[in-house]
């Protein structure tokens, strides 16, 4: 099963600590697993210091890079696991609304929310992970019969 481990030049450089994005080859299809995404720059500049609803729209930007990057879209997300720091109830809304933008109604993907203590990085707020499936596309090290 090959695995690809990769950080796109336009997503946040953590590279000594993490990959953005990891493949796994399985036939025709690869699993698509995103390292948490959040709302800073390619210099990893934090955007939208105490403002949660334009980080949500950052960190799902970098995770639709993420995806581009790969090959794959927002409908191919099958689960994202979003971590809020400080959570309260009456956020659900602003968070929910960033999925409805990126989500088709009907068919947004599972997921877990969990309210945490701190992210990486003071000024963050939310960080959003993801697992996507493609299907249809060979494995780049399959040999032919």
């Amino acid at each position: 099963m090959p695995k690809e481990h990769l950080n796109p030049s336009d997503l946040p450089n953590w590279a000594d600590s993490f990959s953005q994005i990891v493949v796994v080859h399985t036939g025709l299809t690869k699993t698509i697993y995103v390292s948490g995404q959040v709302a800073a720059d390619a210099d990893n500049n934090v955007i939208g210091a105490g403002d949660l609803g334009r980080q949500v729209e950052v960190a799902l930007g970098n995770l639709a890079t993420a995806l581009a990057a790969v090959g794959a879209r927002s409908a191919d997300v099958v689960r994202v696991g979003i971590y809020i720091k400080d959570y309260r109830r009456e956020q659900a809304g602003v968070i929910h609304a960033g999925l409805a933008r990126v989500f088709d109604a009907g068919r947004m993907p599972a997921s877990t929310w969990l309210g945490v203590t701190s992210l990486a990085l003071d000024d963050l707020l939310v960080e959003i992970e993801a697992t996507a499936v493609v299907e249809g596309e060979q494995d780049p090290d399959a040999t032919e019969s």
